[in-house]
């Protein structure tokens, strides 16, 4: 019987987390009528502000691998523990990502952008036998 393991709560926190960044890039300073014509205004934004709306493009980037991963997972019967917990590894590594790139810290951000894409890579393998 199927049912909504960790991975799966995982897959729905990796779709937020560019909204978390859109939060993050808008906070604050984005107004009512700045949505007339949102990119312009993201075109006008600088510093921590663009990072975080750059930071929102690769999370929608990295987004499909990592649900595909998991969906691939699950149906070759990889052991659930270990999927859940690269799954966890990999939101964790996400949302250190997030930090990074907002923090202006680019060589940790491109370290921790490599650790969770190898952590995706396990994932996909998982059930491989």
């Amino acid at each position: 019987m199927a049912s909504f393991t960790v991975a799966y709560g995982c897959v729905l926190i990796a779709a937020l987390l560019p909204l978390l960044c859109a939060l993050l890039a808008k906070g604050g300073s984005f107004r009512a009528a700045d949505n007339h014509d949102p990119r312009a205004w993201l075109a006008r934004q600088s510093g921590w502000r663009a990072r975080a709306h750059a930071a929102q493009a690769n999370s929608f980037e990295a987004l499909p691998f990592f649900i595909g991963a998991v969906i691939i997972a699950h149906q070759l019967g990889a052991p659930q523990g270990r999927l859940d917990l690269l799954a966890c590894v990999f939101i964790v590594l996400r949302l250190a990502y997030i930090t990074l790139y907002v923090g202006d810290r680019p060589t940790a951000r491109s370290l921790v952008w490599g650790l969770a894409f190898l952590a995706n890579i396990a994932i996909l393998l998982l059930g491989w036998r």
